[in-house]
Parts: C-alpha cells; structure tokens; sequence
C-alpha cells in the first residue's frame, strides 16, 4: 500500500503507536500494508516474551492506518472488532513483523487479516482478524 511513511510518523506522534515505537512500511501490493516494531522490556509480560496487548495494538494500529488511507476524504475508519489468536512467542530483544492485507472492502466496515511474525525465526506469532467501522470524518475529528 502506497503511504507516505514521514507523514504517518507525523500523524501518530504523541499515540500508543509511536509509544510502543511501530513503524509502518510501504508495500507495493495496494491491498496489504506492514509495520514493525522491535520487542523491548515495555512490550513483554512478566515471562519477557511480547505481550498478547501490544501484538493486538500493533495489527490494530497497521489495520487502523490502512482503512484509514483506503477512506474517502470525507470518512474516517475505527476498530469496532479484534479477534486474535496467539501461536507462538516473540521474545525480548526480537523483532515483529505485522502483515495485514484487505479481505473485505465495504462502504461500512473494512475487514483485516493481520499476521504476526517473528523477524528472528520466521514463526507466525499471531493471527489477528480486525473489523473496522466506516464513518462520515465530520462526525468525528481530533480537536488540536
């Protein structure tokens, strides 16, 4: 997908995405977008491997951005369903990889297939379906 990556940086500075430091990578296929983002002590649980919440928080946010560049200039696209599931472990010091790629494109909802991979050992982490709801932007706009 076709992003401009500085004006994303720009557009997520002072959020959990730039928090939890994603980094969000242009594809050339117009229906998948990727993002990284490297697994430090903030991002484990108590067994320092990636937390189930920060591996959601990165799919959401790469399926948020996506919907998002795919609106019209009058819509905007919010989460309104996650369902995840967890097939391996991301330890402290590696890096993931979140891979989403458009299923259904509606004037409605926008639905995602996220999956997560280790960057060290190629293993699928987690597989993440998001439903985003499509709205008019006058209805909500961040105040500055």
């Amino acid at each position: 997908m076709k992003i401009d990556t500085n004006q994303v940086k720009e557009h997520i500075k002072d959020t959990l995405m730039e928090t939890l430091d994603i980094f969000f990578i242009e594809t050339e296929d117009p229906n998948t977008l990727e993002a990284t983002m490297h697994v430090s002590q903030y991002h484990t649980q108590t067994m320092g491997v990636l937390h189930g919440g920060a591996t959601i928080t990165l799919a959401e946010s790469v399926a948020g951005v996506g919907s998002n560049v795919l609106c019209a200039a009058d819509e905007r696209c919010f989460g309104m369903q996650i369902s995840a599931s967890h097939i391996s472990t991301a330890p402290m010091g590696d890096t993931v990889r979140a891979i989403g790629t458009i299923q259904h494109k509606g004037k409605a909802t926008h639905v995602w297939n996220v999956d997560v991979i280790s960057e060290t050992t190629g293993r699928l982490v987690s597989t993440i379906r998001i439903t985003n709801a499509v709205v008019k932007k006058v209805i909500y706009t961040k105040k500055n």
